[in-house]
């Protein structure tokens, strides 16, 4: 008589995430392909509603009935879990070494030797522009900004599309799609970003007033009735085929390709002149980190070795195309779109949002400060002089650099 053998003891780990849009991604492609590997550990994939998930998590953190796993928003949100002992430094985890410090920069502590979690994906900005348009009008992809306004003087004048798909309804698309989007090419990337937050560059200075002058200038391309112009409104405007450029980040690229009937292209955020250095805004997204309560810790970090792999990373690239790997592994992006955007890592420096690192734990926010800023002067409510004074001295407020 055939005896059956053992089955394996199972563990179950739980991931508490707000991206409830991609949990197909989860059950149908990553989950079943670690389960393959490690049989004895059951992956469920519990997602809240992005807009309740920081509250919750913490009342679930607080409580102790919060998942094994903890998918990590950037920056401050998970460092303050960090600081609460509630999220367990990963540093020496195995397959930790594959990132680099910049792209940790998010899940680390400010003085860089503790990681809380395990990076999983950046967005890129850029711009993505509507391939038929340009063939009709017989338009290059611009280079400089020169050649980026003449091109937009070019569109205007045929009358056919509107420029530029952007408002300033919702304001934070004029500062993330807007002055973070070129403003690295005049601050100089992350060598700005950190002078900024050592206190030897300030807000008012060229490299940081510059960009708010050049998106001031996006204003007679923007359409009419701009002002009124909500998100949802600038990304209908360009999958409907009525506006030629679209300033974008990454994560649009499924949405946009299922909804729009034309091939889109994109392009980096032009330089100033030609032979510059360019810079892209590569800004980290997302991560795992390890509830310090859980009580299937080993499993856990199992788990999250596993994600900070070259098979994970090509696993959720692919299956989430615009959400780049952060992990320092060559990884085939297949999406043609998404291809050429990653791409631009080759030809660019590589930043990180200026305000997102320390200079938005104070009141005023510096954050939410520049969406406004970068609103007002496309509205021409406000001078770039008058919008960049108001921001430092708001920072002064309250922020004063380490001492050097």
């Amino acid at each position: 008589m055939a005896l059956c053998a053992p089955s394996l003891a199972q563990t179950t780990l739980t991931i508490e995430s707000w991206r409830n849009d991609d949990i197909a991604t989860w059950q149908e492609k990553v989950i079943p392909a670690f389960e393959a590997a490690h049989p004895d550990i059951k992956v469920v994939f519990s997602p809240t509603a992005p807009t309740e998930y920081n509250s919750a998590l913490s009342a679930k953190l607080d409580a102790g009935s919060a998942g094994d796993l903890v998918t990590c928003r950037p920056f401050d949100a998970s460092l303050k879990l960090f600081e609460k002992k509630q999220l367990v430094d990963l540093a020496t985890l195995p397959g930790m070494e594959n990132f680099t410090p910049i792209a940790r920069t998010a899940w680390s502590s400010d003085d860089g030797k503790s990681t809380f979690c395990v990076p999983m994906a950046s967005v890129i900005h850029g711009f993505m522009y509507n391939k038929t348009a340009f063939q009709e009008l017989g338009a290059e992809v611009p280079k400089t900004e020169e050649e980026f306004f003449a091109l937009l003087e070019k569109i205007k004048a045929d009358g056919r599309y509107v420029p530029l798909a952007m408002g300033t309804k919702d304001q934070w698309e004029a500062a993330t799609m807007g002055y973070q989007n070129i403003g690295p090419n005049y601050w100089k990337g992350e060598e700005g970003r950190e002078a900024l937050i050592a206190g030897k560059e300030k807000l008012t200075d060229a490299a940081w007033e510059k960009p708010l002058e050049t998106i001031a200038k996006w204003a007679p391309y923007m359409g009419d009735g701009f002002q009124a112009q909500t998100y949802p409104d600038s990304q209908n405007l360009f999958t409907l085929g009525r506006a030629a450029i679209y300033p974008a980040g990454s994560w649009e690229i499924t949405p946009f390709e299922t909804q729009a009937d034309f091939e889109i292209g994109a392009f980096a955020p032009p330089v100033q002149k030609a032979g510059d250095t360019c810079y892209i805004s590569d800004h980290p997204d997302i991560a795992l980190g390890l509830n310090a309560a859980s009580p299937n810790a080993e499993a856990a970090k199992t788990f999250l070795s596993w994600v900070a792999s070259a098979e994970f990373a090509d696993i959720y690239a692919n299956a989430a195309p615009g959400f780049f790997p952060l992990i320092d592994k060559p990884i085939e992006i297949k999406n043609e779109l998404a291809k050429s955007i990653v791409g631009w890592r080759n030809d660019c420096q590589r930043t990180i949002r200026s305000t997102y690192q320390i200079l938005s734990r104070g009141t005023p926010n510096l954050e939410n400060e520049t969406w406004t800023a970068a609103a007002n002067v496309i509205n021409a409510t406000e001078t770039p002089a008058q919008a960049a004074e108001k921001l430092q001295k708001g920072l002064d407020g309250w922020y004063k650099p380490a001492a050097q």
